[in-house]
């Protein structure tokens, strides 16, 4: 990056929030603060520049369910078929007799990405879903 594109901002915050954050900087390694903030403010931007809905996105939904729920292994299965243009892997993880952890990879316009997340993710039985995303033109 170009030094003379720098522009400097100050940030108040308090002291425990900013002990935790210094804790943060030192664990991921960054030079300093301000590497931290900059790639917090880049993955925000990133986080809701998808929100055009025609934008084509790429990412990832990550379900953790237990199988046991009735009828939930056919729904999420009935739900991935009839959106599978825009699945592009899935891998399904036994983490102990109850417990799965399923990680699918999605490409395709934002608007139908968040619908398959949202489908996906409210099915009774999925105790935790997380959507990521990027989009594919950069920001």
């Amino acid at each position: 990056m170009d030094d003379s594109t720098l522009k400097r901002f100050s940030i108040s915050m308090e002291s425990n929030l900013l002990r935790k954050f210094d804790s943060l900087v030192k664990q991921r390694g960054y030079e300093n603060r301000s590497e931290a903030v900059r790639d917090l403010v880049r993955d925000t931007l990133i986080q809701h520049s998808w929100e055009k809905d025609e934008q084509i996105v790429a990412g990832s939904i990550i379900l953790f369910y237990d199988h046991h729920q009735n009828n939930l292994l056919d729904e999420l299965t009935k739900i991935q078929h009839g959106m599978h243009d825009n699945i592009m892997a899935t891998t399904h993880f036994h983490l102990d007799h109850t417990n799965c952890l399923e990680l699918i990879i999605v490409k395709g316009k934002a608007k139908d990405i968040q619908q398959l997340s949202n489908k996906l993710t409210s099915l009774k039985g999925v105790q935790y879903g997380k959507f990521t995303v990027a989009p594919v033109e950069h920001i």
